[in-house]
């Protein structure tokens, strides 16, 4: 999965993030004004480290990497007409699934978790941050992002292995219904990964920044608890429905 051509373009939009934060450091370090100033108040180093977590990572990066790995953990088998191999050999096709499944979060974790620590250490001591006194707010966030790429890996790889065009259904959920529904009030919003996983964000966005008020518009947040447990709760029930589709569906290789 590491050496696919998928991972090469995932890899750049990992590493965006890396070098936004050594721009905005080099920035910083070499103008006189230093970090910027919102309504007369000068933005830390955690709170920008936070703003990048949120619109970058929380957004972005964990929701795309869902989609582009999940989604192929099955259908990119039928694709390249090898999935026949995988299921002659003598155990269940569930558990070719599942193995599939724990390489993706492997893979993903290895390519997320060092990004978030490089942009830690590049943004947080900008304005007078101290590193060390945010560490504990960075490993919230490196569990915080791993429970997203597993639930988000699982969910997907429910959709590839039921649908014939697994990545356009994926992009439309991630980028088009979870957006959309998270902006209305009501219960919609709670059959969505995103709900869930901002309930474990560690960062407060400050509210006179443009930002913020943009996240204002996703305030509605569980609880700690209930987020990990619904987490858990759709990692468990979307890997069990994509065992299940696996297990009983005839995959028909087109000539």
């Amino acid at each position: 999965m590491l050496w696919s051509r998928r991972s090469i373009f995932l890899a750049l939009a990992v590493g965006g993030p890396v070098v936004l934060a050594f721009a905005i450091r080099a920035i910083v370090l070499w103008t006189p004004a230093g970090m910027p100033i919102v309504n007369g108040a000068r933005m830390g180093g955690p709170a920008l480290f936070g703003m990048m977590i949120w619109l970058l990572y929380v957004r972005f990066v964990v929701p795309v990497l869902g989609v582009f790995y999940g989604t192929a953990l099955i259908a990119d088998e039928v694709d390249d007409k090898t999935i026949t191999y995988l299921f002659t050999r003598p155990i269940p096709r569930a558990a070719v699934l599942l193995g599939k499944y724990l390489g993706f979060l492997v893979c993903a974790i290895l390519l997320v978790l060092p990004s978030v620590v490089i942009v830690f250490f590049a943004i947080v001591p900008l304005g007078g941050g101290r590193a060390g006194a945010e560490f504990p707010s960075l490993l919230a966030d490196l569990g915080m992002l791993a429970s997203g790429l597993a639930a988000y890996g699982a969910v997907f790889g429910l959709v590839g292995a039921r649908l014939k065009h697994p990545l356009i259904a994926g992009l439309v959920f991630a980028f088009g219904w979870e957006p959309a529904v998270l902006l209305f009030p009501g219960y919609l919003k709670q059959l969505t990964v995103a709900y869930y996983l901002q309930g474990l964000v560690p960062h407060v966005m400050p509210e006179d920044s443009a930002a913020g008020v943009l996240l204002q518009l996703f305030t509605d947040t569980p609880s700690i608890l209930t987020s990990v447990v619904s987490l858990g709760c759709i990692v468990l029930l979307a890997l069990w429905w994509a065992g299940r589709t696996v297990e009983r569906r005839e995959y028909i290789l087109e000539q």
